[in-house]
C-alpha cells in the first residue's frame, strides 16, 4: 500500500541492506515494480471462492492475486509462497498446486494458522493444525509441484519446500 516501496527498496539496497517485501497479491503493480532480495506472496486460499470465504474481503480480489502469481513467475529476485494452512478449511494440497505452478516461485512455505488477534473472532483453536499435518500436507504438496523439503520448524508449524 506504500506508493514508494520500490525506492524504498532501492534506498535500501544502496546502503547494503537486503530486503524482504511480503504481499498478500491484491496490488500486482507494485509486485511488478519492486525488486527486493526476497519477495513472499502469501495465500489462504485457492479459488475465488476460498479467497472470498477465507479473507471476507469487502470485495473479490481474486484476479489481482492471480495476476501478481503470473508477474511472481518472473521475478529475478528469491520469490517465496507462503501458504497459510487453516485445518478443515484450506488444507488441500491439490487445489494449492495450479497456483504454485503458475508462480513458479523459488520456495514454497506451508506454515499453520496460529490462533491469535481478531482471526479468533472467525475460526476456532480447532483451525490451527498441528506440525505433523502441516508435514503431511508439504509432503503431498511437493509429490504434486517437483519440489523438496529441505527444513522445516515443528516448533513454529512451517516447512519450507525448494524446487528441485
Amino acid at each position: 500500500l506504500y506508493p514508494h516501496l520500490p525506492e524504498l527498496d532501492e534506498e535500501f539496497k544502496k546502503r547494503g541492506f537486503t530486503t524482504f517485501v511480503v504481499s498478500n497479491g491484491t496490488k500486482p503493480d507494485m509486485i511488478e515494480s519492486v525488486e527486493p532480495t526476497q519477495l513472499y506472496l502469501s495465500l489462504t486460499a485457492y479459488s475465488e471462492e476460498s479467497h472470498l470465504s477465507l479473507n471476507r474481503p469487502a470485495k473479490s480480489f481474486w484476479d489481482m492475486i492471480n495476476e501478481s502469481l503470473k508477474i511472481l513467475s518472473q521475478k529475478d529476485c528469491r520469490t517465496v509462497i507462503r501458504l497459510t494452512l487453516i485445518k478443515g478449511y484450506n488444507m488441500y494440497p491439490e487445489k494449492f498446486a495450479p497456483l504454485i505452478d503458475k508462480a513458479s516461485p523459488t520456495f514454497v512455505e506451508p506454515k499453520a494458522y496460529m490462533y491469535l488477534g481478531y482471526s479468533r473472532l472467525r475460526l476456532p483453536q480447532s483451525a490451527m493444525p498441528d506440525h505433523d499435518e502441516v508435514r503431511k500436507f508439504a509432503e503431498e504438496l511437493a509429490k504434486l509441484i517437483g519440489y523438496e523439503v529441505v527444513d522445516e520448524s515443528p516448533m513454529s508449524r512451517v516447512v519450507l519446500l525448494k524446487r528441485d
